[in-house]
């Protein structure tokens, strides 16, 4: 009779074991799922950080690329949040403070701001982007009161990778980029990664572009996806599942 016993109490902490290393990978997927989006936006967030730091080391290029890298992030952030069920309060104040620094500090400082003008022109800039992720909401589903701060960033990236750095001319696409953020006007919630093929695709081309081909050919990408967006809003990036 002994040896059963034995061979029961084998088997039933067998079990235990068992089952409490399914519960353990269970929670450990389930932790995964609740901050997946999180770990983008933190990805984000340290692209703007690093962009930041680079600028200040008047290192621009490198500075362009790290935001370049930010876009493509946030594009994602909020496809995984939705996909995965995955949004919550936390992680919309940790988007929007990764937003606010990628493409509100570190974009303004592509702006190199010298004297009292152009440092007025990098904190109008810098507000625009506050004003935007803070005030601008419109109460229609997936849609955005003035132009989402992404894409100003995004092109500002690509016309200073594309000029060469030509300050004045950024500082002027700055002014016009600010003046499209606090308008009123409305924009379409893109959902890149949660529409038509062919969105997904032109992704999929924008992630190559920037990691493996040249920084010329990744903006001028980049700059002809900012300009979509930004002059036929509804008629290309406007979601159709």
């Amino acid at each position: 009779t002994g040896q059963p016993g034995r061979v029961a109490g084998v088997f039933q902490r067998t079990k235990k074991l068992f089952l409490s290393e399914r519960a353990g990978r269970g929670r450990t997927l389930e932790f995964i799922r609740k901050n997946a989006a999180n770990g983008l936006s933190v990805a984000n967030l340290l692209a703007g950080l690093s962009s930041v730091l680079c600028s200040l080391n008047r290192q621009y290029h490198h500075s362009c690329w790290l935001l370049l890298v930010g876009f493509l992030l946030d594009l994602a952030d909020g496809a995984v949040a939705r996909r995965l069920d995955a949004c919550s309060a936390l992680g919309a104040k940790l988007d929007d403070f990764a937003d606010f620094t990628t493409f509100g500090l570190a974009t303004a400082l592509l702006l190199q701001p010298q004297g009292a003008l152009e440092g007025l022109l990098a904190i109008a800039y810098v507000m625009a982007v506050f004003a935007r992720l803070c005030f601008f909401s419109t109460g229609i589903p997936f849609t955005y009161r003035g132009l989402p701060c992404p894409y100003a960033s995004l092109l500002l990236v690509s016309t200073f990778l594309l000029t060469a750095g030509n300050v004045t001319l950024l500082r002027v696409t700055a002014i016009v980029m600010i003046l499209f953020m606090v308008d009123r006007g409305l924009y379409p919630h893109d959902k890149v990664l949660e529409s038509q093929l062919w969105k997904k695709v032109f992704y999929a081309g924008g992630v190559v572009a920037v990691l493996f081909l040249p920084a010329t050919v990744a903006s001028a990408y980049c700059l002809a996806w900012s300009t979509s967006y930004i002059i036929f809003p509804f008629a290309i990036w406007s979601c159709t599942a």
